[in-house]
């Protein structure tokens, strides 16, 4: 069966693969060390041409997140009082939603976005959801209030967070979130041709340093505090985020609806014009 034209899952590079099975071999703990630095260090892109404009009309400036002493770059993209929050995902950037911040602005709203520690033009070279929902917060001590906040893969995750942790908000899209935080990791050490027990090694050394369960910030979790209205967005040819993970959080959400589309994949549903003619409608 041939993959479907959409897929746009990165190919993790040989050399890579060949030390992780080298490290496991010699020492599993090596094998962990070396797999949680490749989980917390994102790849930074270079800013397609349809960012381009967005980049160039935001007001842009570093900002201090006091709580985990680094540093985000904010975009603020027009200049109505009326603001929405965008978040992007892991790898992305501020100017990432830019179709749907575009669309937000002739709808008579502004946007603020971010890059988050060690992407885009933030400085750092590694980073992780908890500082995704640190820099959010502090956003919005900073630049909001926020009438609604739209989150994509990651930013999914931060966004339901980030609500179950206070922020306030009217209503909140999601668009291709991931959803079981182990399932996440079990899925990143297949990718890298380890086995499974790298994944609970790796889980119990995020644990002992977050002080807390890596399934606390698990979306379907953070999904039973959150009582506005959420959109849920996925495509069910998705090969970075299965579709199952949009089912299983509507599930878990008092007020949720759900869009499931076909044939975008995990990036291209982000320009896509009936979905962003789905989310006017929705937050209107």
């Amino acid at each position: 069966m041939k993959k479907p034209k959409h897929q746009q899952t990165i190919k993790i590079p040989k050399g890579i693969l060949y030390t992780a099975k080298a490290l496991e071999t010699v020492s599993p703990r090596l094998a962990t060390l070396f797999a949680i630095k490749l989980f917390t260090t994102p790849m930074r892109h270079k800013l397609p041409k349809r960012e381009i404009e967005m980049d160039a009309n935001s007001k842009q400036q570093l900002l201090k997140i006091e709580s985990i002493n680094k540093e985000v770059m904010v975009y603020q993209y027009g200049t109505s009082a009326k603001k929405v929050l965008l978040v992007h995902g892991w790898s992305g950037r501020g100017t990432q939603l830019v179709k749907i911040a575009d669309e937000l602005l002739k709808q008579g709203y502004s946007t603020v976005s971010f890059d988050a520690p060690a992407h885009g033009k933030a400085p750092g070279k590694t980073s992780n959801m908890k500082e995704f929902i640190a820099s959010a917060l502090q956003i919005e001590k900073e630049f909001g209030p926020f009438e609604y906040a739209i989150g994509h893969s990651l930013g999914g995750m931060t966004v339901l967070n980030s609500i179950k942790r206070g922020l306030n908000i009217k209503k909140a899209v999601i668009i291709g979130s991931g959803d079981v935080v182990e399932d996440i990791l079990n899925d990143f050490v297949l990718k890298l041709k380890l086995k499974l027990d790298i994944a609970q090694r790796m889980k119990s050394d995020f644990e002992n340093r977050l002080g807390e369960t890596m399934n606390s910030y698990s979306a379907y979790i953070a999904a039973k505090d959150v009582s506005i209205p959420v959109l849920v967005i996925h495509d069910e040819n998705d090969d970075d985020v299965p579709v199952s993970a949009a089912h299983h959080i509507h599930q878990h959400l008092t007020n949720g609806q759900i869009m499931i589309t076909k044939e975008l994949g995990h990036r291209k549903i982000l320009g896509d014009h009936k979905v962003i003619k789905k989310i006017v409608e929705f937050i209107q």
